[in-house]
């Protein structure tokens, strides 16, 4: 957990009441000026800050791929070697070792049809990203779920207790979600040589850009480990902006590559995502763009949260858990009401929910919808 600021704390609250001083910075901050009496209902819609989106959207250049590959929507697509191809190059890896899905969550699916079965066990963190967890079941899989630890890290000795001959596969989220939290890369490397030699592990990395320059992170793509059990996870829903068009990759070993590729359906993957995802990829300022804003627009979550004496947990994300000070329900009703979406209750932690970063504007109209909600004493 973490307080953030205090020095600036105490400074607005010396200036005045803390409702007063807090909601207005978010308009100082704020890209596009908003004004202060914005409103949902302005939007066309709700406040969406439930999927972990980039509120920014897609670059320019993605757009104009976009754009140009309308008259292509009649066709199926044909093959991906192009977008494999620039995978392949991005991340100095050969082509067999990439397999694409439509969206990442479409690996994961992959992986537990090829992984797990009947007589065969998943283990995984709780809570994290849980639909291969559904996924596994389906399969015919037992499913075993280790509590994270108290710094919302995974408690990798207790998953290790749950080892033996039936493991077929580990998930393992980092940066996790719904937490933001990060599992020590030193740890993790531990871990992987501790278990059973026919045992994969599924690093999901959806977060991975905006996990920052922490010493305890490093990508299993950018910093690999000669291990041929590691199969690692992104997608384009995130930093890249293009959650609508449901794209995402794994790189894995040939052989664990050859297996997952081999379950995947014919044309998965559309015709835009294949042209849009090759564009996007090789855009790297607006990547450097969008991880820049979600850095800011994280920082300012921070300093508003602190404002009201809120807790956070530290996110390495686009999201924040934020501690309503009360039942998660209750928050979420509340917004709900007033035309704001948040991620749903996470059974787990009652008191938490789990807010996607958006734009400032909408961001603004989050706070002034929070602050008519009626006073909630913070539990410490």
């Amino acid at each position: 957990m973490m307080l953030i600021s205090r020095r600036n704390l105490l400074r607005r609250v010396a200036g005045g009441a803390v409702a007063a001083t807090a909601i207005p910075l978010i308009g100082e901050f704020s890209f596009a000026a908003p004004t202060p009496s914005s409103r949902a209902e302005q939007h066309g819609g709700p406040i969406r800050l439930s999927m972990n989106e980039n509120a920014y959207g897609p670059s320019e250049s993605v757009k104009a791929t976009m754009r140009e590959s309308l008259s292509l929507v009649n066709r199926y697509p044909d093959s991906a070697d192009a977008l494999v191809g620039e995978i392949a190059s991005l991340h100095a890896v050969k082509p067999e070792q990439v397999v694409v899905g439509c969206g990442s969550i479409e690996i994961l699916r992959m992986a537990a049809a090829t992984f797990l079965g009947r007589s065969k066990k998943l283990i995984m963190a709780s809570p994290t990203f849980d639909p291969i967890a559904e996924y596994a079941r389906r399969a015919g899989a037992a499913v075993a779920t280790v509590r994270l630890t108290t710094q919302y890290a995974h408690d990798l000795d207790a998953m290790l207790a749950h080892v033996d001959a039936s493991v077929g596969l580990v998930y393992i989220c980092n940066p996790n979600n719904p937490t933001g939290s990060l599992t020590p890369r030193r740890d993790l490397e531990t871990f992987i040589r501790r278990l059973p030699s026919a045992t994969r592990v599924l690093v999901d990395e959806a977060y991975h850009h905006y996990a920052g320059t922490s010493s305890a992170y490093a990508s299993f793509i950018d910093r690999p480990v000669d291990d041929g059990r590691v199969i690692v996870t992104r997608t384009l829903s995130n930093v890249y902006g293009l959650a609508g068009l449901r794209l995402g990759y794994a790189i894995a070993a040939p052989g664990p590559a050859r297996q997952l590729s081999s379950i995947r359906p014919p044309m998965d993957v559309n015709v835009l995502a294949l042209r849009c995802g090759a564009t996007a990829l090789r855009d790297s300022d607006h990547v450097s763009l969008s991880v820049q804003r979600n850095a800011n627009d994280r920082q300012e979550f921070y300093n508003q949260a602190n404002a009201r004496m809120l807790r956070v947990i530290d996110s390495h994300a686009n999201f924040v858990m934020l501690n309503t000070g009360g039942p998660a329900e209750e928050a979420i009703d509340h917004l709900k009401k007033h035309n704001i979406l948040v991620a749903p209750p996470i059974p787990s932690m009652k008191r938490y929910i789990r807010v996607s970063l958006g734009k400032p504007q909408e961001m603004l109209e989050f706070w002034r919808v929070w602050d008519l909600m009626p006073h909630r004493k913070m539990q410490m």
